[in-house]
């Protein structure tokens, strides 16, 4: 019989325990039944072959999300507590680990009602600051630009946001680790031959964040939703009333899984009861240049005006 070499670490608030070896993840031997999962290998083929949807490359059935990433994988989250996988080959385990600890997270942690923003978040006078945005919006970027000004990193990609443990919302710390486009490297003047690539001839790139990571979870503060425009000025506009909810869902991770679980009512309602609570404001940006550091500090400066106003 062949041993399963096992790995356990801690990410999201959750105990990951793993037969896939994640380098990018904090090791934990922390242990709560509540609050573990399991990623491991599975045969996935006969199962796609029999329920998957060759036209959307995904299905959703009661207690479980099966999707297939071509070249990659087919991938199978259910009940909230496992992840299962099935390679389509050992060349392309960086890209499995990036399904798992993206689409495959996102929607697990739905499937908890743990609410997953598309985004990146970062600490401020002990609290947390959610960047969310579409794809490209540049929020990475824009926490990089924190993290040089001496704020710390919690996430970068999916926010896992809860209630559960402090009975108001939480966000709970992933792993130290960034992805950057090579023009963010530059302009930050960083060597692109200091980083791995993401992908084969990628020039998105992992950059290591363990000096700048804070590894414990903090209450949410505020969130801040990043777009870009063709105008030439950067530009803070308050959020209120039912935008913010509208916001909330349409900066979800994968929310489309939202509905198809029947969590829709969940959704509605546990972002409804924090929405008046934080701050949330839209931050435009031009395309035209780089604002990265100009945004920085106005959000600074926002949030301490706020704290001004609140103390």
């Amino acid at each position: 019989m062949v041993s399963v070499q096992s790995f356990s670490y801690s990410a999201f608030g959750l105990n990951i325990f793993s037969d896939l070896y994640f380098p990018e993840l904090k090791v934990s031997s922390e242990y709560n039944y509540h609050k573990s999962i399991q990623v491991k290998k599975s045969c996935l083929k006969e199962l796609w072959a029999k329920v998957g949807d060759y036209s959307k490359m995904y299905v959703v059935k009661e207690g479980y999300f099966l999707f297939k990433a071509p070249g990659v994988g087919i991938f199978c989250i259910q009940g909230g507590n496992e992840i299962l996988y099935d390679p389509s080959g050992e060349d392309y385990l960086e890209q499995l680990r990036l399904y798992i600890l993206g689409t495959c997270m996102g929607a697990l942690l739905i499937q908890r009602e743990i609410l997953p923003f598309h985004g990146s978040s970062f600490s401020f006078n002990g609290k947390a600051y959610a960047i969310i945005g579409e794809s490209g919006a540049g929020k990475s970027t824009l926490t990089s630009a924190l993290i040089n000004k001496g704020h710390r990193i919690l996430t970068d990609d999916v926010i896992a946001i809860s209630s559960k443990e402090y009975g108001v919302p939480y966000v709970y710390p992933s792993y130290p680790q960034q992805k950057l486009w090579e023009e963010s490297l530059i302009e930050f003047n960083m060597d692109t031959s200091n980083f791995t690539a993401l992908f084969k001839r990628e020039t998105k790139y992992a950059i290591p964040v363990e000096n700048h990571f804070i590894n414990n979870p903090l209450p949410l503060g505020g969130v801040f939703e990043l777009v870009k425009s063709e105008s030439e000025n950067v530009k803070l506009t308050p959020i209120d009333g039912l935008e913010r909810l509208h916001i909330f869902y349409l900066h979800t991770y994968r929310n489309f899984l939202v509905k198809r679980f029947g969590l829709r009512k969940w959704h509605l309602q546990y972002t409804a009861s924090f929405a008046k609570n934080i701050e949330v404001y839209r931050l435009t940006r031009p395309t035209s240049r780089f604002t990265a550091n100009e945004l920085a500090t106005l959000i600074e400066e926002t949030v301490l005006k706020e704290e001004l106003v609140h103390d």
